[in-house]
């Protein structure tokens, strides 16, 4: 029984975690290059896709050519560095696996790149909320959707029997 237990508890944990890891390829079959429609190519993919906490970007471009760097908000809007977040990845395909929460920002840092549109804003949601991946003006979170919320009460479920056998 100890065993049965065990297993279910393992399998519920790598399930939830299985789920969670999906990777993007960031403007599809464009991949990470300057976009013949300006900045609304990559606005469109972002709203097209739901990027969530442990998924991971997959920017395709061929080195040397292009880059990526993350920014802050201010520095996504003016084209900067000025604000970057990390080191600019010079080697492509760079992947990037999502971590937090919230708005991130990507640029191009070669020559007029950004200018030109290859520049791309996300919202990271939870691994169960489905919301727009267009960043939103305010900082609040979302509550928590009601798939997470049946799946931490199985999980308690699962620790309560697993502790009641144990004890």
């Amino acid at each position: 029984m100890e065993k049965i237990v065990c297993g279910a508890l393992t399998m519920a944990i790598l399930l939830q975690v299985t789920i969670a890891q999906t990777d993007h390829t960031v403007g599809d079959s464009f991949g990470w290059s300057i976009p013949i429609n300006g900045a609304a190519a990559y606005t469109m993919w972002a709203d097209a896709n739901t990027i969530k906490i442990g998924d991971t970007l997959v920017f395709k471009f061929t080195e040397g050519n292009h880059d990526v760097q993350e920014v802050s908000r201010s520095s996504y809007e003016e084209c900067s560095t000025q604000n970057s977040i990390g080191e600019a990845i010079k080697k492509g395909p760079a992947k990037i696996t999502m971590q937090t929460l919230g708005d991130h920002y990507y640029i191009c840092t070669v020559g007029e790149h950004c200018l030109a549109g290859q520049k791309m804003a996300i919202k990271v949601s939870s691994s169960n909320s489905s919301a727009s991946n267009t960043p939103a003006d305010t900082t609040t979170q979302p509550p928590p959707s009601s798939s997470t919320v049946v799946f931490a009460s199985f999980l308690l479920t699962l620790s309560s029997i697993a502790l009641a056998i144990f004890l």
